[in-house]
């Protein structure tokens, strides 16, 4: 493909070189360690987790008081290391971070748990998570430059990402309030023979492949799908795989830069060891037998600027016994066998608009003033979001909120806020973002 040629070796090596980024550098570097024998991956991982331990406790404020030894098994040294939590990073923010504040970039998590988190790196750590999203992409197929639709939930593209959707050919659309029309129109408008492909949060392609089973789309076939962001549940699956003629891929990161797992040429997920070590562990934060059901922490293992060691998730999943391995496997990292998501819920409006659990925190993402929040629907005319609110709420922050949810919406649409003292968690440990009572609730 001349284009993909083109944007590889010349354009986007121009960009990194403008940015002081290093995506393609990473890319490259990525696609040589997915062919690496389970040996050689294994000796990486155990060497950057080394690498990442000592960093913490010589350079990172809130590690410098543990006793860690390099000369033992990184793997048991990593044990000494607390479980940390969101909120445990908000109150000792500085204290994570092993380079000036300044001079790193910002990333705020969308909230999808209840509670916003922050995390910072540089440049090339940015570079590790972006050009390993789109390995995974090209496990779909994929290659830089083809056609794709992706939904997001940025609702204004900024200039540099409107230039970076017209270089990688992508028809992006905001998650906020999809209707039937809107999504209708764009699937007939997509020229056929360009063989698109469709990425995006899986309750969102799933409200796409609804639509379009309804208006009798049945001429679209993508070349491949993607899914991040929130569950791909065997019901999404199924109908969009139907439906557009497509395998859909699914995977597993999140908004701090950590790309943990993705689905290929199996039902699991490949766990990207190199630049992850992923426990899963019992509610007293040991270690349980592969096979079990268990919360999730991750060891981001190449980022140094802000070190996440034992970062709980709130999701719970289960590691595939090597006994159950397959004899036959693309690739050559660990499996994941289950993740376990909360049953992410799509609320319904009568003009047959939807909003996915994204709507909502793109929205109140904005408002550091609420800590935690979540959406009950009994009705299709109005929702009711709890919210516990922190010191410096004022009541015009309600108003402010309810004129972006109607104002995406356009129509009249009630919504009462309920200030509240706790939120419940749901099994997995994490608040439930949208609960839904409607009797034919997707």
């Amino acid at each position: 493909m001349i284009y993909n040629k083109l944007l590889e070796g010349f354009i986007l090596p121009i960009g990194d070189l403008i940015n002081k980024s290093a995506f393609i550098k990473e890319l490259k570097k990525w696609r040589k360690i997915q062919h690496m024998s389970e040996q050689d991956l294994a000796r990486l991982q155990r060497e950057n987790l080394r690498t990442m331990l000592k960093h913490c406790k010589e350079n990172v404020p809130f590690y410098q008081q543990l006793d860690v030894d390099q000369t033992k098994d990184p793997f048991e040294q990593l044990k000494l290391f607390p479980l940390i939590k969101k909120s445990i990073i908000k109150e000792n923010l500085n204290d994570f971070l092993s380079a000036p504040k300044e001079s790193l970039i910002a990333h705020v998590s969308s909230g999808s748990s209840g509670i916003q988190g922050v995390v910072y790196m540089n440049k090339k750590e940015q570079s590790v998570s972006r050009a390993m999203q789109i390995l995974w992409w090209e496990w779909s197929g994929y290659k830089i430059g083809s056609p794709i639709v992706q939904t997001g939930i940025t609702d204004k593209r900024s200039t540099l990402k409107a230039i970076k959707d017209k270089l990688f050919q992508t028809t992006y659309t905001a998650a906020f309030g999809h209707s039937e029309d809107s999504v209708k129109a764009l699937l007939n408008g997509l020229d056929r023979k360009k063989g698109f492909f469709i990425g995006g949060y899986a309750s969102s392609i799933y409200v796409f492949a609804d639509v379009a089973k309804k208006h009798k789309i049945y001429d679209l076939h993508f070349q491949g799908a993607i899914s991040w962001g929130d569950k791909l549940f065997p019901k999404y699956k199924k109908l969009i795989e139907s439906q557009f003629h497509t395998q859909i891929r699914d995977t597993y990161g999140c908004t701090e830069g950590v790309m943990m797992a993705a689905q290929k040429d199996l039902p699991y997920h490949y766990i990207m060891t190199p630049h992850v070590h992923m426990e899963i562990v019992d509610e007293e934060g040991k270690e349980v037998p592969d096979g079990t059901l268990g919360f999730v922490l991750v060891t981001r293992l190449d980022c140094f600027s802000m070190p996440l060691v034992r970062y709980y998730l709130g999701d719970l999943a289960i590691k595939l016994p090597r006994k159950d391995y397959p004899e036959k496997r693309d690739l050559n990292f660990p499996l994941l066998q289950k993740i376990i998501g909360r049953d992410t819920d799509i609320v319904k409006t009568q003009s047959g608009k939807f909003m996915v659990v994204h709507f909502f925190t793109g929205i109140l993402e904005f408002y550091p003033q609420i800590r935690q929040f979540k959406v009950i629907q009994h009705d299709l005319s109005s929702i009711i979001i709890e919210f516990i609110p922190e010191k410096d709420f004022t009541e015009d922050i309600l108003r402010e909120i309810t004129e972006k949810i109607q104002g995406h919406l356009k129509e009249n649409f009630k919504i009462d806020f309920k200030k509240v003292n706790f939120i419940a968690p749901s099994k997995s440990g994490k608040p439930q973002i949208i609960e839904s009572h409607l009797k034919k609730a997707l």
